[in-house]
């Protein structure tokens, strides 16, 4: 019900009627006037209800009269009415019905009643309904209300004491209310302007309304009360105490903040009243040093005073925080001192109040920030923040250094003087905290034996104080022990609490208003270019503000939490001090502050470690920061008592990650507490750490290896033996790209450093670094391609590591990445994404640089998985992989080399359809390199086997190949002619697709020139069948290349090995194989090689030749195969020289030909064509040399030039230009001819190189097929170059070791192969003569020659040289013997020579009539060539060489006599017949002596032979005397007069005689002699002059036998006579 309502107001006069009443009956006998006055009341109060409608109102007009019979009452000074007077007086006053003339009165009356010291309670209560139910007590009748109830305070009655106390604070707030009301009232409306500050006249404010009159008024007689002053306006003071004055002073001050704020007058009071009185009365605490005696000064000093210095700290803490604004300087001096009083000398109370007072200050982040606005960014001003933190961290160090410090107070007694002591002190604070039993349980901090206790003394975030609030203590209590250490803690966290969030609220703010402005949704505050500069300016100046406020508090922070840190023995209290320090490392991070990171961090990473924890980046670091303005002694100091260790629980025992092998070292539950917040440090702040991420890794690799944690797949690490600490430790959380570089950059150089540590030791690596840089970049590879190069650059490195276990990680990281990259669903798809596919797979080609060959392994296996899993997708990456797998090396081993091959096998069989063809080119590569390793041979083999395949696959797929080659060369050619370079690329112009087939063939030219025979050999053979089997896929123009840079090179190549290859014998071929002494050699393997490349290359001219005849430089491409040729039949090498032969007479056989479609025999043209020797048969890896299938034919119409498929028939020129090829070839026959038959010089080693029979007989059988092709132009020049080699050729001795397979039995007339070959090569030539045009038959005359040189054979056997030979003929039988002393055996030529005879006659039979033959003395040349064997006859090596002498002689005179006779005239055989007689006399009359052996049958044979000549003479020669010289004829006589007498053989000895002589010749020469003397037909003079001479040589003879007769008749004395 209110008090205006009408029940209220009508109870209202019943009471006031009940009271009037009531005082009318109390005073009705003492006092008179009162009752009067009573009953007047009664009837005016009457007189209003009836007549006044509104009677609040009126009874408040008539108020004064209303209320006097009450106050008259009063004035009776009688308890009982004065109570009821007083009664009555509130109850007017509750409903306001008081006017001011009657507040006046009753206030005076209330003075009175003070005055006589009555009622005192019912005043105070008076007072205050007075002055709290209305408004109308102004002025002095406030002021003198005010004063009644201070005055009533300061009484001897303790409750009336409390209850003014009470009073007067409620009418002070009262007041000040009553002015905020009033402005609230007069809120909007204009106001006068405001006064001058420094107004003088302090007692009255005229500008100010009443009620904001009153309160300055009362505010600053306060102010002058405490100070000890007279009052302005509270007249009738009488006492005051100081305590009480600054408690309402500190109550206005904290309740009205707004009317100091915003009213001028009251600020000018706290500046010029307030702070001077805080200051002043501060003094004495200032100056007051514990531990000083006043003896020490002469004046006494001022003891501190507990309750005054406990209200002014009060009181700054109010002004600080609200008027911090207004009072910039003063503040200062109070936060100064402030600062002072938490210095050690100071008492300890003292000491408490003014931490307590600081932590309210640490409790308002925002207060922070504007001291370190004001302060410490001025230039010339104190460094308040800073100075706050530090000596938060000064106090917290003082209490671990000084003994007992905690617990020491002053009890009133001076601190020098104190009787309480230590052990007293402790005892009263461990009552006061009630702790009992010592302090066993309690949690504390320990440092140096130096315990303390922690106090739970206020909500986190809230600065409750205790010793603050202890208004009713005079005296200082007692500081339990703890208790300062307890509120410095927490004013510690609260600060950095406060600070961190403030700041992070903000930058989180600005974050997002920036993000806001990056999309478009621009702040108002950034709408125009100006507003946006006042932004920027703004932000950049917070950003000074926060960056200074933590510039100026982390080194303080720094040291106190790092200490107490040291010392925490309690799980929680450390889990706060991390807290704040990991809080701080983040601020710093995140606004880009290095330094006090680094240092916060540190803090954590050695609280993380053992004590005394050699770590290099940890040491480093903390000497840096001790070269800071701030540190706190003992900093560095680590737990080293034993009380301090045992307390601590040991969950590890592990080995020092160090260089040098050490003892072991403990984890302690708080290293591992610190380790979990550097762990979250790491997983919740990343972001911010920077370069710290260096100094976190570090910390954590070697709690990692203490704890023996190993790495896992993928890089997580797990415990290698129990552990109670983190089973694993793992880095996930996400980083932007730069925090994500730190990490890395951090994990590299820590890897770095653990290289270095194992580097030339055996010691185990720590792996820790590769494992979490594994990690890294698994959990990133959303985005790896940012990270992706350092990361793997550095994991390459560690590949290259000398420690295998660091190796063998660096490449598992590797590999991992790779296949963990390709498997990846990237965004978009590798597939589309070239740039970044080619990114992930060139680590594995770079690890192809690494030696090692485990790494190697690593690499192979991986690229193995990669085949397996993304073969069908490599795309751009093949070459990369192709690269991979072909980077072997000899020194890998086989083992490497054979994983590597079954990676190319895999991709040659599964991947050649998938890949582009550009790739191609390199995996033809690849398979070369795999054949030119020299670990494996079999892998070489199969590599020409794959190599083959390859080209099978380029075969069946030539017209895809060819199209996608084209596509893409067509770009290539776009881009270079951009660039404007030239296209380059090998074999470049030839088109792209037989560039593939050049790389082929290029590589197998490569393996043809291996070290290896059996490689040699394979890739020989394939290589020639592949050009066989596929050459009709390349364009006419490219097998210019093929000649020249992969067929001509290659027999250059193998020439060139060959000829400079190792004499030196070979034992073995490996293990226990044996080699076969025709290989036993390297000079003789690389002969094989030698064969099988010539004969290839011959043969592809053989198939080819029409095809490579149209390149214009055929020519010149024939003459180098000739000169292949030539040089490789002057080989002294048997094989080798014999083999290039066969290569001669297989391009022989070649003849022009028509079409290839159009030949029956063209698949034999595909092959190897009939020779005269035994053909070289080709051999690939199992495959037929057959003519390309239709294919073939399909690509061809691609070409508009065609191949020779479409190519018209030769035309004559074209067949002349072949003998230009054949001509060519002649010289280089003969050249070769001459070369392997000339003699080694003089003086030449007995080992000189002879041909060997095989292969002259060879070289002489190519010459009919090579005469076929240059008959048409042969020349007597080049008969006699013939003859010259023939004879040459027949005239090389054989080896005796050779001699037994080569010459036929001793007692055999057989020709050897040679001379075989010989005489087959001159029947041709006479053959082709005869056929041929007389012009030709000039040649007979040569021939012949070349036949009678053979015939000298049979007696004089041919020297080649000065060589030294044994002859057949001197042991028929003595075989063995024969080869013993000689190495070179003279072949037998006597079958030879009688053969060549043999054809001289025969040939002569056919050419006797010739012109030529005529001209050139033929006969005369045989006749002088039979007169050798003749004359020896049975001197003869063999008895049919005479015989076949004569007989042939005969033969040919029978033919050439008449010849001559015809031809006397012409003198062409003058000369031939004095060399027939020469011939006649030397058989007839042979100086050689019949062998002893002759029977008398074979010489009765031989004289019938001698008979055969004479009956010649007789019947050839003399009956056509008319023809014949003269001298001849008379030779002739005397020949057969000497034939006629027994004498003349003095062959035998006289017991033969009458057996020996030849009777049978005699008798015939002298039938003859006889004939002719006497001739009865002579018909003309030259008939008769041979008679003549005839009977002159029987006349003759007479004369001698006479004369003789006589002789012998003297010698004898007797005389006989006998005709």
């Amino acid at each position: 019900m209110s008090t205006s309502s009408p029940e209220a107001v009508k109870k209202l006069l019943e009471n006031m009627q009940t009271d009037l009443r009531s005082l009318s009956m109390e005073c009705k006998k003492k006092f008179p006037p009162v009752k009067e006055a009573a009953e007047s009341g009664i009837v005016k109060i009457k007189t209003i209800a009836a007549r006044s409608t509104d009677i609040l109102a009126a009874l408040k007009e008539n108020s004064s009269e209303v209320v006097q019979p009450f106050l008259m009452g009063c004035g009776t000074k009688e308890p009982k009415i004065t109570q009821l007077c007083l009664a009555a007086i509130q109850r007017l006053m509750s409903h306001e019905v008081v006017s001011e003339a009657a507040a006046g009165n009753i206030i005076n009356m209330l003075w009175q009643l003070m005055e006589n010291g009555l009622e005192e309670l019912k005043l105070l209560q008076t007072v205050l309904v007075l002055l709290t139910t209305n408004t109308v007590v102004h002025d002095e009748v406030l002021s003198k209300a005010i004063v009644l109830c201070f005055r009533l305070h300061f009484t001897k009655d303790n409750i009336t004491n409390n209850t003014a106390a009470a009073t007067v604070r409620q009418v002070v707030t009262v007041v000040f209310e009553r002015m905020v009301a009033e402005d609230e009232r007069f809120k909007g409306m204009a106001e006068e302007p405001p006064p001058v500050q420094g107004n003088s006249n302090r007692r009255t404010v005229s500008t100010l309304r009443p009620s904001a009159k009153d309160a300055y008024m009362l505010f600053q007689d306060l102010c002058q009360l405490v100070n000890a002053d007279a009052p302005y306006w509270l007249v009738g003071m009488t006492e005051m105490t100081r305590t009480f004055g600054l408690e309402l002073l500190e109550s206005v001050l904290n309740d009205f903040p707004g009317v100091f704020l915003q009213h001028q007058e009251f600020s000018f009071l706290l500046k010029e009243r307030v702070c001077p009185l805080v200051i002043k009365l501060f003094s004495p605490n200032i100056k007051f040093r514990q531990g000083s005696t006043s003896s020490a000064s002469p004046a006494p000093m001022e003891k501190p005073y507990f309750p005054i210095c406990m209200r002014l700290l009060r009181v700054v803490s109010v002004l600080i925080k609200h008027f911090y604004s207004l009072l910039v300087t003063e503040c200062e001096i109070f936060l100064s001192l402030l600062v002072k009083f938490l210095d050690g000398e100071k008492p300890q109370w003292l000491r408490a109040v003014a931490v307590e007072s600081v932590h309210r200050l640490c409790v308002q982040p925002h207060l922070l920030r504007s001291f370190c606005q004001s302060y410490d960014m001025k230039q010339h001003s104190t460094k308040v923040f800073r100075d706050i933190v530090n000596a938060l961290g000064s106090f917290i160090q003082s209490l671990f250094i000084v003994p007992n410090a905690g617990s020491q107070a002053s009890t009133g007694t001076p601190a020098g003087g104190s009787g309480s002591g230590p052990q007293a002190a402790m005892q009263a604070g461990q009552g006061a905290v009630g702790v009992s039993g010592g302090l066993t349980g309690q949690a504390a901090f320990e440092y140096r034996n130096i315990s303390i206790p922690l106090m739970t003394v206020s909500v986190q975030g809230s600065a409750k104080a205790t010793y603050l609030e202890m208004l009713d203590k005079v005296e200082p209590p007692s500081i339990p022990e703890g208790y300062a250490m307890s509120v410095a803690f927490s004013a510690l966290l609260d600060m950095v609490r406060g600070i961190t969030s403030m700041i992070e609220r903000e930058l989180t703010r600005e974050e997002e208003e920036a993000a806001a402005r990056g999309n478009g949704n621009q702040p108002a505050s950034a709408e125009s270019p100006q507003d946006l500069c006042k932004y920027e300016a703004k932000i950049s100046l917070a950003h000074q503000v926060w960056e200074e406020m933590v510039s100026a508090c982390w080194c303080g922070l720094l040291a106190a939490l790092s200490l107490l840190l040291d010392a925490s023995m309690d799980e929680t209290a450390t889990e706060n001090i991390l807290k704040a320090e990991l809080t701080m490392a983040s601020l710093c991070g995140r606004l880009g502050l290095v330094t006090p990171r680094d240092a916060f961090i540190t803090a954590i990473c050695k609280a993380s470690l053992p004590p005394h924890y050699a770590l290099t980046v940890l040491s480093s670091n903390a000497s840096n920061l001790s070269n800071k303005t701030y540190s706190i002694q003992g900093q560095t100091v680590q737990i080293i008592s034993p009380s301090s260790e045992s307390h601590q629980q040991v969950v590890a025992v592990g080995q020092p990650l160090t260089v040098q092998p050490q003892g072991t070292v403990v984890l302690t539950a708080k290293n591992i507490q610190c380790m979990r917040t550097l762990l979250n440090l790491a997983h919740c702040h990343g972001a911010v750490l920077g370069t710290s991420w260096q100094l976190v890794l570090a910390t954590l690799q070697h709690l990692v290896w203490i704890l023996g944690l190993k790495p896992g797949i993928g890089g997580v690490l797990k415990p290698g033996r129990a552990v109670e600490g983190p089973s694993t430790v793992s880095l996930y959380g996400y980083l932007d790209d730069v925090s994500l570089h730190h990490l890395i950059n951090a994990l590299c150089s820590l890897s770095m450093e653990a290289m270095d540590m194992v580097c030339g030791n055996n010691k185990e690596p720590s792996l820790f670094a590769v494992a979490k840089l594994l990690e890294t970049g698994l959990v990133n590879m959303d985005r790896i391609e940012i990270l992706w190069r350092p990361l793997t650059a550095h994991l390459l490195e560690v590949c290259q590591h000398p420690n295998a276990r660091m190796r063998e990680w660096g490449a598992e990281a590797v590999t991992a990445l790779i296949k963990a990259g390709l498997a990846y669903k990237h965004d978009p798809p590798l597939s589309q994404n070239q740039r970044l596919h080619l990114l992930l797979l060139n680590p594995l080609r770079e690890l192809s640089n690494v030696l090692h060959a485990d790494i190697r392994q690593k690499q192979l296996e991986c690229v193995l998985q990669i085949l397996q899993s993304q073969g069908d997708s490599l795309g751009p990456g093949w070459p990369l992989v192709l690269g991979v797998i072909g980077a072997i090396r000899n020194d890998q081993g086989e083992s490497l080399i054979r994983t590597a091959f079954q990676c190319l096998q895999l991709v040659v069989t599964d991947f050649l359809p998938t890949m582009p063809c550009t790739c191609l080119q390199i995996v033809v590569g690849v398979a070369g390199s795999f054949g030119l390793q020299n670990q494996e041979l079999n892998i070489s083999l199969t590599s020409i086997g794959l190599l083959w395949n390859i080209s099978d696959y380029f075969f069946q797929r030539a017209e895809t190949i060819t199209v996608e080659l084209e596509k893409e060369e067509a770009i290539q050619q776009k881009q270079a002619q951009e660039k404007g370079e030239p296209l380059n690329r090998p074999f470049h112009p030839a088109p792209p697709f037989d560039c593939l087939w050049l790389c082929l063939y290029a590589k197998l030219g490569e393996l043809c020139v291996d070290p290896r025979p059996a490689v040699r050999k394979s890739s020989g053979q394939t290589m020639f069948s592949t050009i066989a089997a596929h050459g009709t896929l390349l364009q006419q123009p490219t097998w210019h290349i093929v000649v020249w840079k992969v067929l001509f090179h290659l027999l250059d190549c193998v020439r060139k090995s060959s000829t400079t290859a190792d004499k030196e014998k070979i034992e073995s071929g490996g293990g226990n194989i044996l080699i076969h002494h025709s290989r036993d050699t390297a000079e003789k393997q690389w002969a094989e090689t030698w064969v099988l490349t010539l004969a290839g290359v011959a043969r592809i001219f053989n198939t080819r030749r029409y095809l490579l005849q149209q390149l214009g430089d055929f020519f010149k491409a024939w003459e180098v195969l000739l000169d292949h040729i030539q040089s490789a039949a002057l080989s002294k090498n048997n094989e080798v020289s014999l083999a290039a032969l066969k290569s001669f007479q297989e391009i022989l056989q070649i003849v022009t030909p028509i079409k290839d479609t159009e030949k029956p025999e063209a698949l034999i043209a595909m092959g190897v064509p009939p020779v005269i020797m035994d053909p070289l048969a080709p051999s690939g890896p199992g495959r037929p040399l057959l003519r390309s299938d239709s294919v073939a034919e399909h690509l061809a119409q691609r070409y508009n030039n065609g191949v020779q498929a479409q190519t018209p028939p030769p035309t004559a020129g074209e067949e002349m230009d072949d003998s230009g090829l054949w001509w060519s070839a002649w010289n280089t026959w003969y050249r070769t001819g001459m070369e392997c038959t000339r003699p080694p010089p003089t003086g030449a080693d007995k080992l000189a190189f002879i041909p060997s029979q095989p292969f002259l007989t060879a070289l002489v059988q190519i010459f009919p097929a090579l005469y076929q092709h240059v008959k048409s132009g042969f020349s007597m020049e080049d008969l006699r170059k013939l003859g010259v080699i023939l004879h040459g050729a027949v005239s090389v001795p054989i080896s005796s070791d050779a001699s037994p397979f080569i010459l036929p039995s001793f007692t055999e007339a057989v020709l050897t192969s040679l001379q075989e070959a010989v005489l087959t090569a001159l029947d041709v030539l006479q053959k082709a003569i005869c056929l041929g045009p007389e012009n030709l038959q000039v040649m007979y005359p040569a021939i012949f020659e070349q036949l009678l040189l053979f015939v000298e054979f049979s007696c004089k056997p041919p020297q080649y040289g000065k060589v030294e030979t044994k002859h057949v003929a001197n042991a028929k039988y003595n075989q063995i013997q024969l080869f013993a002393p000689a190495e070179w055996v003279a072949l037998n030529y006597v079958p030879f020579a009688e053969r060549s005879l043999e054809v001289v006659v025969d040939l002569y039979h056919k050419t006797a009539c010739h012109k030529a033959v005529i001209n050139e003395k033929v006969l005369q040349s045989i006749i002088k060539t039979l007169r050798m064997p003749l004359g020896l006859k049975y001197a003869c090596p063999a008895e049919s060489t005479w015989k076949l002498a004569v007989s042939s002689l005969l033969k040919v005179l029978s033919i050439g006599l008449p010849v001559a006779r015809q031809h006397a005239s012409s003198g062409k055989f003058d000369t031939m017949w004095p060399e027939l007689a020469n011939a006649f006399e030397d058989f007839l009359f042979t100086k050689s002596t019949p062998p002893d052996n002759l029977s008398i049958q074979e010489f009765q044979k031989n004289e019938a032979v001698d008979v055969e000549v004479v009956q010649l003479i007789s019947t050839e020669i003399l009956p056509f005397a008319s023809f014949i010289p003269k001298d001849f004829v008379g030779q002739i006589m005397t020949m057969l007069n000497k034939g006629s007498i027994h004498s003349q053989s003095s062959s035998f000895t006289e017991a033969e005689i009458d057996v020996r002589m030849r009777e049978d010749f005699s008798k015939v020469c002298f039938e003859t002699l006889l004939q002719f003397s006497f001739s009865n037909k002579a018909s003309t003079p030259q008939e008769g002059y041979i008679s003549r001479m005839a009977l002159s040589v029987l006349l003759q003879r007479a004369q001698d036998v006479l004369r003789r007769y006589m002789e012998d008749e003297r010698l004898s004395g007797r005389m006989y006579f006998c005709v």
